[in-house]
């Protein structure tokens, strides 16, 4: 049997248009020219019954057309005016002009005749003419379908454009990565992701180094990592230090409403690949295409992805062979591909690209600071401390809206405050200047913020406090700025001493308002988080030691643990939860007197700094020296600031004292 094209609806739907053309214009036709040949005899008959409605004669060709009033129609064709169609008449051939002419005078005398009598002389038609009348609404019609069909082929030349061309591949060929104008200099950080992929350039660029040696050049490499931390950046970056065609598509461009497209493609794709390796093939967002068949979550009903991954697995390691040609892939959510394509032999390597750390984020501010104007306050050092857990794509936005706020405040250069204020923007959100409080809802919230940093201050392992504020930005009427330590593993006291910081706005209200409000929903919410991760994950509780009921399987309806043993999960969640709370409640009561102060400077400054609190409690028991050298920086800043302030006044007041002069 013939393989199914697509061109045949194609051609089936013109033939269709085609018939229902030339039905219709027949029957218009035999409709809209309805008349009957007669004779003279009979043509008298009508005048003097006086049926005649209008009378054409045509010199040229000595006939006559005598058109039929509406009310006689039946009469003479014996039909009904729907079946004749509009303005019927009859001809007949005349012998005399002139005794025709006396004909109809005398029937205008009799009353017989009302119309008017008219001449025409008509031209015989080319046979080209009929032939374009006869063929143009057909050719207009087959016109309008191939523009419609170039446009949804995205402007592609040709019939159809992109839709006789459905099943072919939609990637971007760059014969020289080069073109991109990427490399590994352009990625900042990353350090073990660029050795890894560095080594596929090398094997790319002299495969048989690693051949003569017995070796095969890997097939594929994932890369796998949270969104924006740069996977697509080493792609390109790839690109262009190999040299060789680069071949670059998304996963949802597999993806199409006909039956049979996506494999189609993929087919399609490395047929391509082959015929220019050694190359490269990018898939970018593979979890569009490459998920598991068993967690599909339309439970079997979208077989046409199922065909895609088959196809794709084919391709990649097979029967046949793609000598030359390796593929590069990105995705965030590897959990959720397939097993197949995980496997050795089609990506023989995973290439996990993290957050960057404190080294690699100065790396990262140095490529993004290079086109922004920066003044010398500027600090790297402290900027990379300030942004733990940003990637680079929050750099690179932190960067931006720091150019952003300053050119708002018409400065000529990009100071340190404008990158604080950034990293204030987007961690907590636009500052709401305008939101309109009461004094009572100020002090609850002063009061709130108090007790978290009183409470982050007196425990060992809490974050170090930077600032606390009762501006409201975003969601949150305030909040308290931490620097945390990037520590890789995470210590039950640690937690614990988290959890004691989170509850502590609660603790103050009740202990200092008597009662309690909804502005602790967030710090409720993550406590409860952490610790039935510390109680089922991590086995840090007491009653369930050394148990993990993780479950890692994404459409599992049944908890992997039993009904008693969730009873016990949420009574040590519960009492792990309330002895941090009397635990905040017991810092706080120590020290209530320094957390009034500390809630009143709030009302007073809306904003205080970590200097601030020291002052009132003193320094903090537990300093380490990366604490101790950034507590000394930030107070120097915070007296440069000061002087700086100082003279902008100093030099205002000069000015309007030398304006008064003038005057």
């Amino acid at each position: 049997m013939p393989r199914f094209n697509m061109s045949w609806i194609y051609f089936m739907v013109i033939a269709l248009l085609v018939v229902l053309y030339l039905s219709n214009e027949g029957g218009t036709i035999q409709q809209m020219q309805q008349q009957t040949e007669t004779t003279y005899t009979d043509f008298q008959g009508f005048m003097d019954k006086g049926y005649a409605s209008k009378l054409v004669v045509d010199k040229t060709h000595g006939t006559l057309k005598m058109f039929v009033k509406p009310e006689h129609i039946r009469d003479v064709f014996h039909q009904g005016a729907d079946q004749v169609g509009k303005d019927p008449y009859i001809t007949v051939d005349y012998g005399s002009i002139e005794k025709l002419e006396t004909f109809i005078e005398q029937k205008r005398e009799e009353q017989k005749f009302g119309g008017k009598l008219s001449y025409e002389s008509q031209k015989e038609n080319g046979f080209l003419t009929n032939l374009f009348w006869s063929l143009f609404p057909l050719l207009f019609i087959i016109g309008v379908w191939m523009l419609f069909m170039r446009f949804m082929g995205g402007g592609k030349s040709g019939l159809g454009g992109g839709i006789f061309n459905v099943g072919k591949s939609r990637a971007k060929m760059y014969e020289k990565g080069g073109e991109l104008g990427i490399t590994f200099k352009d990625v900042a950080g990353q350090a073990g992701a660029k050795q890894e992929i560095q080594e596929i350039v090398e094997f790319l660029k002299n495969p048989q180094k690693y051949t003569d040696l017995g070796g095969k050049i890997p097939k594929g490499a994932l890369l796998v990592g949270p969104p924006g931390t740069g996977k697509t950046l080493l792609a390109k970056a790839v690109a262009g230090e190999a040299g060789v065609p680069f071949f670059s598509m998304s996963g949802s461009d597999f993806v199409e409403m006909f039956v049979g497209v996506g494999a189609s493609r993929v087919r399609d794709l490395f047929e391509q690949a082959k015929q220019k390796s050694p190359c490269i093939i990018f898939i970018d967002e593979i979890d569009a295409v490459g998920r598991a068949r068993s967690k599909n979550p339309a439970m079997g009903g979208n077989d046409e992805r199922e065909n895609t991954l088959n196809a794709l697995l084919t391709e990649m390691d097979g029967f046949g062979t793609n000598s030359g040609v390796i593929i590069l892939a990105a995705t965030n959510r590897a959990d959720m591909l397939d097993s197949a394509l995980m496997r050795a032999g089609r990506f023989d390597r995973q290439i996990h690209v993290d957050l960057p750390d404190l080294n690699e984020r100065k790396e990262v501010f140095q490529v993004h600071l290079k086109p922004i104007k920066t003044d010398d306050s500027v600090d790297i050092d402290f900027l990379a401390r300030q942004t733990p857990g940003f990637s680079g794509a929050d750099i690179a936005n932190v960067c931006n809206e720091a150019a952003l706020i300053a050119a708002r405040h018409d400065s000529e250069k990009v100071g340190k405050q404008d990158f604080l204020d950034a990293v204030d923007r987007i961690i907590g959100g636009l500052e709401k200047k305008t939101k309109v409080m009461t004094e009572q809802e100020k002090r609850s919230i002063a009061i709130h913020e108090a007790g978290h940093a009183t409470i982050s201050w007196f425990t060992e392992f809490a974050d170090p406090l930077v600032k606390v504020s009762i501006v409201p930005r975003g969601q949150a009427l305030g909040a308290a700025w931490y620097l945390p330590e990037e520590r890789v593993l995470q210590t039950k006291q640690a937690m614990l001493d988290e959890m004691c910081a989170l509850l502590g706005g609660r603790a103050a209200e009740e202990l200092f308002i008597g009662q309690v409000s909804t502005g602790a929903m967030n710090d409720l919410e993550r406590t409860t988080k952490q610790a039935y991760g510390m109680v089922a994950y991590a086995g840090m509780s007491d009653k369930l030691p050394n148990l993990c009921y993780y479950n890692n399987s994404e459409y599992q309806f049944q908890r992997p643990y039993s009904e008693t043993t969730a009873k016990v999960i949420d009574d040590e969640v519960m009492k792990m939860v309330n002895e941090q709370y009397d635990r905040a409640k017991q810092i706080l009561t120590e020290h209530k007197d320094g957390h009034a102060q500390l809630a009143q400077l709030l009302v007073e400054r809306e904003v205080i700094f970590a200097e601030d609190v020291e002052r009132i409690f003193g320094k903090r028991p537990w300093t380490s020296r990366s604490e101790e050298l950034l507590e000394a920086q930030m107070r120097a800043d915070a007296e440069r600031m000061a002087e700086e302030r100082t003279r902008q006044l100093e030099a205002k007041a000069q000015e309007e004292k030398e304006e008064k002069e003038d005057e």
